[in-house]
């Protein structure tokens, strides 16, 4: 089936690539995580057989995650040239999309409200997803992937390590990081249960009510909603401001 689907109740949100890279970081950043356990309390943790079969686990697990981020990295910047789009957060984003989210995901989801932004195959995230992202993808997991490196390669980089302070500063930085990472994941999953987000992650399409496709006025009367840049009614909002 083509991406340009000739059913109108449904998007091709998530290609075949992306998905791939999904799941094969999803399942490496939590062997990372099971392995890092052990590896950091050994008297507590022995999900294992040894200590030396987590480390070795670890490390292969480590450079896998790393040749997948560099893909992910590839894919989106080189083949499809929106990552400055997808994961950049504009100035609607900062100015009113993340508090009104914030809402959707505390309040509003609980009393029954629809959620504020609809995926489309250009623009994935809502800005709450967009800084996450951010953060996880261009921060967290290239100094994770780092320290990681630093730490597999004391003696041939230990020039680079007394440089970051040492193999003890190193250690306490990724040991953070991973709980940063930790605390993302837990929090990711979550979210992702508020919303249709596992389905177009599984098969690639994403079901859509059919008043998403046609204008509505009905959102307008919603207490403290705003409406996004993907309705209809906001693109006539914006005109009628210009026009004003």
């Amino acid at each position: 089936m083509s991406e340009n689907s000739s059913e109108k109740n449904r998007i091709y949100l998530q290609p075949w690539p992306v998905r791939i890279w999904h799941w094969i970081n999803a399942c490496g950043i939590i062997a990372l995580i099971v392995t890092g356990a052990q590896i950091r309390f050994p008297e507590s943790v022995a999900l294992l057989p040894n200590y030396k079969s987590a480390i070795d686990i670890h490390n292969v697990t480590g450079l896998v995650v790393s040749i997948s981020f560099s893909f992910w990295f590839f894919y989106y910047k080189m083949v499809k040239n929106t990552l400055d789009k997808l994961y950049i957060p504009d100035e609607e984003d900062l100015k009113h999309g993340l508090v009104r989210q914030l809402l959707y995901y505390c309040f509003w989801y609980f009393l029954g409200r629809p959620s504020p932004y609809h995926a489309t195959p250009d623009h994935k995230f809502n800005p709450m997803q967009k800084s996450a992202y951010l953060a996880v993808m261009f921060v967290l997991m290239p100094l994770v992937g780092l320290t990681g490196i630093l730490l597999l390669n004391v003696t041939p980089l230990r020039v680079l390590v007394l440089m970051w302070g040492g193999i003890k500063f190193i250690v306490a930085l990724h040991f953070l990081l991973a709980c940063s990472l930790l605390a993302f994941l837990c929090t990711h999953v979550y979210l992702a249960t508020l919303g249709n987000y596992i389905k177009p992650m599984l098969v690639g399409w994403e079901d859509v009510e059919e008043h998403e496709e046609k204008p509505v006025a009905a959102p307008a009367a919603i207490p403290g909603y705003r409406p996004v840049r993907h309705y209809p009614e906001y693109e006539v909002m914006q005109h009628e401001q210009r026009q004003g």
